[in-house]
């Protein structure tokens, strides 16, 4: 008996259409292998297709171009423009903000930008504080960049446990008034909360133990930048 053999079956790739986007060529020279922000533009001369960042522009770019799955965008394309940054944590600021103001088609991190916070402390009590009601670049008393709002009360968690701080004081967790915070009776928390240390001195040390974090503001560099970058804590991946 003789077996027939179904036809093969072939699966549609991108890679069999793909084609390399040679008329966007021409933008390619003045790609610097630098920290910032790059746009790949269409017909629109206000909405990008897509806003990325990096901590080599020109790499990243030229990585873009080399793959088929995004072939869509990368037919759409007319131009590309870049912004340099002084580092890797303007990049990631400039491109939460860019993208937040002008919401590119082809972007698919959109709902990890909207969640990226901060510490702010203008008192006492550290909040979280996001970039999608701040704008990060002209907010002062910023400490560290968080991807949510979990990673930024966990990294507030663990200066606590280092320096003795009191969760209750912190809003961690709630604090009878008068009355001493469990940490306290294990020696974890140097007891502000029931006068063995004062709400002065426990408020300097947070403001000590924090100064590495707070996001410091440095100029932007390159064609079309004009305001001001945060440095230099950055726990986040720069790249796109």
């Amino acid at each position: 008996m003789v077996r027939r053999q179904s036809a093969p079956h072939l699966e549609f790739e991108a890679a069999a259409i793909y084609a390399y986007p040679e008329h966007l060529r021409p933008w390619l020279a003045s790609l610097p292998s630098l920290p910032g922000v790059y746009l790949f533009h269409g017909e629109s001369d206000t909405l990008p297709l897509y806003i990325g960042k990096s901590v080599n522009i020109r790499s990243r770019v030229l990585s873009h171009l080399r793959t088929p799955d995004e072939a869509a965008m990368l037919r759409q394309a007319r131009r590309i423009s870049w912004h340099r940054t002084a580092g890797e944590l303007g990049a990631l600021l400039l491109e939460a903000q860019l993208i937040k103001q002008q919401q590119p088609l082809f972007n698919k991190r959109l709902r990890r930008t909207k969640q990226l916070c901060s510490l702010l402390l203008s008192d006492a009590r550290p909040q979280v504080a996001y970039a999608r009601e701040l704008d990060f670049s002209r907010q002062e008393h910023l400490y560290g960049l968080f991807a949510n709002r979990r990673a930024a009360l966990q990294a507030l968690t663990s200066l606590a446990d280092e320096h003795r701080l009191c969760y209750g004081l912190l809003g961690l967790e709630p604090l009878s008034r008068g009355r001493a915070c469990f940490r306290s009776a294990l020696g974890r928390c140097a007891g502000a909360c029931c006068g063995k240390e004062s709400v002065e001195a426990h408020n300097a040390r947070l403001h000590a133990s924090m100064a590495q974090m707070r996001l410091g503001v440095l100029a932007l560099a390159g064609p079309g930048c004009a305001g001001r970058e945060r440095a230099r804590y950055d726990p986040l991946s720069c790249d796109s």
